[in-house]
């Protein structure tokens, strides 16, 4: 059976940081869970899709397993980015890893995914295909914000 892995992302602007942050989570439509922050590693048999993560009423206040990459600013002109990235590998088996990277600009942080996954695969025996991304920005034009990019494992009551 295969495991669905969403890769959400989401922005927010508010008057603290940590209200940026909520609203970042309601964006990406995680915010409703107590996340737990996982490591880097895709189990075998995942299918990695990009779309926002729709929560469903009975979810409210669940355990939410997560990679999650966050950035958050507050200085005027200055922009928050936050990226995943990820490759699966090559076998068939359908596993791979997450890098979470968080910078100033969109370029900075594909350039640290890449190059962090490029290092992470040479520690590997196994072949893994090409570099796939998502990266979140928002610039801080006077309030502070937050970008949130997340890859949602499941849902889990307590």
């Amino acid at each position: 059976m295969k495991r669905h892995i969403v890769v959400t992302k989401g922005i927010g602007k508010a008057n603290t940081e940590l209200s940026a942050f909520d609203k970042a989570l309601i964006d990406a439509g995680i915010a409703d869970h107590n996340l737990i922050h996982l490591s880097s590693i895709i189990p075998p048999k995942s299918e990695i899709r990009k779309e926002k993560y729709e929560l469903k009423a009975e979810e409210f206040g669940n355990k939410l397993y997560v990679v999650i990459a966050e950035m958050r600013e507050s200085r005027v002109s200055k922009k928050a980015c936050a990226g995943l990235g990820w490759v699966l590998s090559e076998d068939g088996s359908q596993k791979g890893l997450f890098v979470e990277h968080e910078g100033e600009s969109e370029e900075e942080v594909q350039g640290l995914i890449e190059k962090s996954l490029s290092e992470m695969k040479k520690n590997r025996a196994d072949n893994f295909g090409p570099v796939q991304s998502e990266i979140a920005s928002i610039l801080c034009e006077s309030s502070p914000v937050c970008a949130v990019v997340a890859a949602v494992y499941k849902s889990e009551a307590w």
